[in-house]
């Protein structure tokens, strides 16, 4: 699977569970971190759990395991790394503080309109 078909596995099993304001960068260009971030927050500590839980569930199915999984305990933000897909979950209110589309406001914005049910 591509990188960018495997971000697409990310946001369909983020958009499954309701995640909010889904976005995907393409990183390709301004780092070396990873291909694509996929970005969203989730309404509770709860839903933050079962968001995490989804992408990986799908991303196993995928064929793909984490090579790195942070922010477990703080329930505020989780980072799955899967090497050229980086999935981060937060809080409304980790969100606003990391900024990360304005941090990584180089990168490309993909269009997932056609990926998403809701948004």
């Amino acid at each position: 699977m591509t990188p960018y078909e495997l971000a697409q596995v990310a946001v369909k099993a983020l958009d499954a569970r309701r995640a909010k304001e889904i976005r995907m960068l393409k990183t390709t260009d301004v780092t070396t971190l990873a291909d694509y971030f996929v970005i969203c927050s989730g309404t509770s500590n709860t839903q933050i759990k079962a968001l995490t839980e989804s992408v990986e569930e799908a991303m196993k199915n995928a064929g793909e395991m984490p090579d790195h999984i942070e922010g477990h305990r703080e329930g505020t933000w989780v980072l799955s790394d899967y090497g050229c897909v980086v999935v981060h979950i937060f809080s409304p209110e980790a969100r606003e503080f990391y900024d990360l589309e304005r941090l990584w406001s180089d990168a490309e914005e993909i269009d997932i309109s056609g990926i998403v049910t809701q948004d």
